[in-house]
């Protein structure tokens, strides 16, 4: 495939129309009326998975400015009118406004002139492509063929990265929101192809099974679910051989960049000669809000619903690799149905260009309870989860039964009046530590100190966060739990709660639950023992316990 090769010496030359049928050689039409009439039945494709292109009618288009690509790319996935200004600050943010007005204006005009003056539409405040033009963009090909579960067709769209390899240059912003865009479409191909693995396996076909299995070990080379159905795909299609190399490279990595050694289950691959199942995790689904995805699962059946916010960081998929984890979950949805779910900008859910508050979680819990069919509903609020459980609780107790708060807070950084968490600079400080450890198993020893040492737990911490987000993105997501704040709220939770908190819980401490408990009407505190952050680290059966009391009694 030829790449644009960007020159900004290299003449730019108008798009000739090939073939014997040249412009004007019929004496019935016109020049203007035919170059009208190309015009209105160009197609114009934008190719913005992998290295960005433009193609006009199949032919690459010639570009002479980076700016100029990515102005075009930022104007296809717009999908719309973009103002002006909005425009030259993107693109010359250090630049008067005059200056960078008229930067924009010689910069349309080349464009214009590599593409065809009317294939964008230009006024004084606006620009956007032109709708006498056919616009094909292949980043919205592949998401509409997720949204109509098309998941082999929608890998198939999907060669590479967003704008891979690609920077316009000195443009903050315009990275900002290339980056958000990218987090957002690789955390779809993920699920995607997910999917597909399963559904080839399930069918039979274990050579294709395999090869979607070998992208997912691509784009996280340290999980052992994706390297065990890649080595198990491999060895059900008889390549025994290319099977073993996978194994040997997925023990080097684990060993040479995490220090830990594979699980049982991936060791005993070869053995057990690929007879061991797929241990699938409860099917994801997506629902949309306002534009957003959010992935959520439904697992077991009930009396009641039981819905589980984590804290700052989830996916859906990854909490059901973690023995203990898997375990604990599988309890509760034995107690009634559960839903799980990844909050907007984390996990699997769509990676968002602002900083998701309290609201627009709780909002999000809403949706995914009507797309689940849920009427009344227990929120278990874990850690930074249980603002957004407070939020939904009180704008709509007639579908809450009741409320966990479990090692939670009601708020993000302390004040004069709220001494139960991180000063602001503090906050910060561990937010840079976090950023920094990310790609390792950032922040165990404070989560979960009785797990630390395990290797296995520390693989799995480290290729969740992987997963769920990046350093770029999660800065957002905890920018706004740093600022978020229901202690308003407190006085107006009207449903039963239960409040849990481990006594040395190293990263929110037990004041704060102290603080829950004395400003709810309802609330109930149970103090456990132990410093585990995560519920179902170190002794979980008393988190069960008294989860299954307060459950029984809200059914009863």
């Amino acid at each position: 495939m030829t790449i644009l090769q960007f020159d900004p010496s290299q003449s730019v030359q108008r798009p000739s129309f090939a073939g014997n049928d040249r412009i004007g050689s019929s004496p019935e039409r016109p020049l203007d009326a035919v170059i009208e009439g190309r015009l209105a039945m160009a197609l114009f494709s934008v190719r913005t998975l992998g290295f960005p292109e433009i193609r006009r009618d199949h032919r690459l288009c010639q570009l002479p400015l980076r700016k100029g690509l990515a102005l075009l790319v930022y104007l296809a996935e717009a999908e719309g009118s973009v103002g002006r200004d909005v425009l030259a600050t993107m693109l010359w943010p250090e630049g008067g406004e005059e200056v960078v007005r008229a930067r924009l204006r010689r910069l349309l005009h080349r464009l214009q002139h590599a593409l065809g003056d009317d294939t964008l539409t230009i006024d004084r405040s606006t620009v956007r492509w032109s709708a006498a033009i056919t616009l094909q963009v292949d980043s919205q090909l592949f998401e509409e063929a997720c949204d109509h579960g098309e998941f082999e067709q929608a890998c198939r769209h999907y060669p590479g990265d967003f704008l891979e390899g690609f920077s316009p240059g000195d443009c903050p912003q315009f990275e900002e929101w290339a980056f958000f865009r990218r987090e957002a479409l690789r955390g779809r191909v993920i699920q995607a192809l997910e999917r597909v693995v399963h559904d080839k396996h399930a069918a039979g076909d274990y050579a294709a099974a395999a090869a979607h299995a070998g992208r997912l070990v691509e784009l996280d080379p340290f999980s052992e679910v994706y390297g065990r159905h890649l080595v198990r795909n491999l060895l059900l299609a008889g390549d025994r051989t290319t099977a073993q190399r996978h194994l040997e490279a997925l023990t080097q990595r684990l060993r040479d960049e995490l220090n830990a050694a594979p699980e049982s289950e991936t060791r005993a691959l070869l053995d057990a000669g690929a007879t061991l199942p797929i241990e699938d995790p409860p099917s994801t689904r997506y629902v949309s809000s306002g534009g957003v995805h959010l992935a959520f699962q439904t697992y077991g059946a009930g009396l009641v619903d039981v819905l589980v916010l984590p804290g700052f960081v989830s996916h859906v998929e990854r909490v059901w690799e973690e023995p203990r984890c898997r375990a604990f979950l599988s309890a509760l949805a034995g107690m009634g149905r559960l839903i799980l779910l990844d909050r907007r900008g984390v996990g699997l859910s769509d990676r968002v260009g602002f900083n998701p508050n309290v609201d627009a979680t709780a909002q999000d819990i809403g949706t995914v309870l009507d797309a689940a069919g849920s009427q009344k509903v227990v929120l278990f609020g874990a850690s930074e989860g249980g603002p957004a459980c407070i939020r939904f609780a009180v704008d709509h107790p007639n579908r809450v039964a009741g409320l966990i708060l479990f090692a939670s807070l009601a708020k993000g950084t302390a004040t004069h009046d709220y001494p139960h968490a991180l000063q602001a600079s503090q906050y910060d400080m561990w937010l840079q530590q976090l950023v920094a450890g990310w790609g390792g198993p950032a922040g165990i020893e404070t989560f979960a100190p009785s797990l630390s040492g395990d290797p296995q737990a520390r693989a799995w911490w480290a290729g969740l966060l992987r997963a769920a987000s990046s350093p770029g993105a999660i800065k957002g997501v905890l920018a706004a739990l740093r600022d978020m704040d229901v202690r308003h709220l407190l006085g107006r939770i009207s449903v039963p709660t239960l409040v849990l908190h481990r006594h040395d819980d190293r990263a929110v401490r037990i004041g704060a639950a102290r603080h829950l408990v004395s400003h709810i009407t309802q609330a109930r505190f149970v103090e456990l023992d132990g410093a585990d952050h995560w519920p179902f680290a170190g002794d979980q059966q008393p988190v069960l316990d008294e989860i299954k009391q307060f459950v029984g009694s809200l059914a009863g």
